[in-house]
Order: structure tokens, then sequence, then C-alpha cells
């Protein structure tokens, strides 16, 4: 009798008061990046002559930042120019043919039309306006070969004009120019470097493009949205707050370590950035105006929706099963069902709870 008085007694237990304006956060680690980065280099191959930027300088887009050799290709743009030069002259002198030959045809028609008419007069001999004829058709075949001198010289022409271009083109690219406003993150060659086409020679990212990435566990990410507020800190300044908000999500998760990737673009980002430093991310993705809290250690079987809790119901415990929503950052769970009117949830399972069991109630610290 006195053992079962005594396992009968009343314990005390802590529970879970509602609370209101409780944000909900989500933890993600990652690193500064830029959305915009790219590796430049020459489009040809050749010695690198002239280098006109360096790591850490802020060009502007059109800025020349290096060049190459381009006495072979000067050479070979002025060959180009004087094809071209060569192709005008060659029309002209096309066009001066077609006109002798239109007048040696013409006069050659006029005397066929006058032969034949002698000769229908009995005054020309037959063989003469024979002849006076052949030499017509000669002439005017002259006078197509001289039109088609015309169109070959002037496709010879459009021929030298593309050269030309292509040859200058070739010329462009052996000079390197920023492709937007940057800051320059590396130089990989120096002068006198014998480069590849497409061979980097400078990293830039874009002014103003950078952004944070972070990698959040998947069983926490359902909640994060685009436009969500983020608070974040460095890793070089720890005492230092940073703000931003979620700009994209990655649509396709690490299948290795099952985490999302989360683009935050920052508000107030310091005055210099450096690619690749550690970061840690806070997203808020939900902001709670009354909740009811329960740690998730006082949870028995939870599966990510549902678990067991312990309540106090007319001063005794009893078992429920609830169903949670969201997860605070300290490892605590929204309850939103299963809990009766006037029940008080657990805080913390000691050993002796059994249904039933007389309690007396305390509330739980929630600082």
């Amino acid at each position: 009798m006195a053992i079962f008085l005594y396992s009968d007694r009343p314990i005390t237990v802590q529970v879970a008061s509602i609370e209101n304006n409780v944000p909900v956060r989500v933890f993600g680690l990652g690193t500064v990046e830029a959305r915009i980065r790219s590796e430049i280099g020459f489009e040809v191959g050749a010695t690198l002559d002239q280098l006109d930027a360096d790591q850490g300088d802020r060009v502007t887009a059109g800025q020349v930042l290096a060049r190459l050799s381009a006495g072979e290709q000067e050479a070979k743009v002025e060959k180009a120019r004087a094809a071209l030069l060569i192709a005008g002259v060659n029309i002209k002198r096309a066009e001066a043919s077609r006109e002798k030959a239109q007048a040696v045809f013409e006069q050659k028609e006029a005397t066929n039309r006058r032969m034949q008419s002698l000769m229908g007069r009995d005054v020309a001999s037959k063989g003469t306006a024979e002849e006076a004829a052949r030499d017509e058709a000669v002439a005017k075949a002259d006078v197509t070969v001289a039109e088609s001198e015309i169109d070959s010289a002037n496709a010879q022409l459009v021929d030298a004009k593309a050269q030309l271009q292509f040859e200058e083109t070739m010329l462009r690219h052996r000079t390197l120019v920023a492709p937007y406003d940057a800051v320059i993150v590396e130089r990989h060659k120096e002068a006198g470097t014998v480069v590849k086409p497409g061979e980097p020679v400078f990293t830039l990212i874009a002014v103003g493009s950078y952004w944070g990435l972070a990698y959040v566990d998947e069983a926490r990410a359902g909640f994060v949205q685009e436009g969500e507020r983020v608070d974040a800190r460095l890793r070089s300044r720890p005492q230092d707050a940073f703000t931003g908000k979620v700009v994209r999500i990655g649509l396709e998760s690490d299948r290795v370590t099952e985490e999302r990737r989360v683009f935050i673009k920052g508000d107030n980002p310091p005055p210099r950035v450096y690619l690749g430093e550690q970061a840690e991310f806070w997203i808020t993705v939900a902001q709670l105006d009354d909740a009811l809290l329960v740690p998730e250690a006082a949870v028995q079987g939870y599966d990510g929706r549902q678990g067991w809790v312990w309540t106090v119901e007319a001063d005794r415990l009893q078992r429920r099963l609830v169903k949670f929503r969201h997860r605070t950052e300290d490892a605590r769970l929204e309850i939103v069902e299963g809990v009766p009117q006037d029940a008080r949830v657990v805080v913390h399972i000691e050993s002796g709870f059994r249904a039933d069991r007389r309690v007396r109630v305390t509330e739980a610290d929630t600082r």
C-alpha cells in the first residue's frame, strides 16, 4: 500500500505557454559568390604584348584590358585593303570595255542594216551583206562578254570587302576589352606569354552582382520562398550584421548531401567582398503571432508531421497524438492540431510518466 501511494504521488511538470510573435528561421551554411562571373581571353592565339589591368582593378565596359602582337595581322589587313582597291579598278576597266563593245556593236548593227538594204536594191553583193551580219553578231557577243566581266568584277569586289572585314575582325580580336562594368578577380597571364585561343587571361565579376549561396537541409527548405528576409554573418566579420532577401531557389537538390541551394541578394554588402568566403544565413520563413511550441526532445515518434506528446488534463497526465507545422531554430515544434481545449503540453519528459498520474503544473521558461 505504501509503495502504491508513493508511486501515485503528484509530480511537478513544466508545461508550454502560448507565445507571441515567434520568428521561424531556417539556417543555411554557404559562401559568397557572384551571379555574373566570366573567364575571358582572346579568340585567337599569339604573344601577349600588353596588359593594362590587374587583379582588384575596377573596369568599365569596353575598356581595353590587354593586346596581342598584331604586326602580322595588320599586314593582312593592308593586303585586303589593296585587294579591295584592285577590285574597284577592275570594275571600272570592265565597265569601259563594255562601253567600247557597245559602241562597236552599234556601229556593226548600223553597217549591217545598210548592207542588207543595199543588197535588196542589188547595190551590194550577198557576200558583203553576210559579212556585215556576221560582224554584228560578233560585236553583240562581245557586249555580252563585257557585261559578264562586270558581274565578275562586282563579285570580286564583294569578296574583297568580305575579306577585309574578316581581317579587320581578326585584328580586333587581338584586343581584349571588358564586356561589362566589372572587378578583376584574377589575372592569369603575364606579358610575353604565348596564349592559345580561348585561354583565360582574366577572371571578372560584374559590379554589384555579389550574392550569397546558402545550402539548406531539404527537411527545412520546404517553407523557403523567394522574397523572404535573410540575416547573414560573414566569417571574417562576425560582429557585423548583414541583411538581404531570397532571390532564387535552385531547382535541383544535391543528391549526396540532400541540400537545396538558396541564393540571397544582400541589402548592405561590405565595401569589399571576397568570393568563396564562408557565411552563415538565417532565413525567416514565418512569423507566428500565437504559437504553442514544444521541444522536439519532448515528442515521441516524431516523423516530420506528427508525434506523441504528454499533456496535463484535469491535473492528470495524458498522451496525445498531435500534428506539427513549423520547427524553430532552437528545435521546438509548433503544434497545430490534437491538443484538447484547456489541456497543457508538457515540455520535459521525466521518469515515472504514465497516463492518469496526478501532477502539479509549473510554467516553462521560454526565454
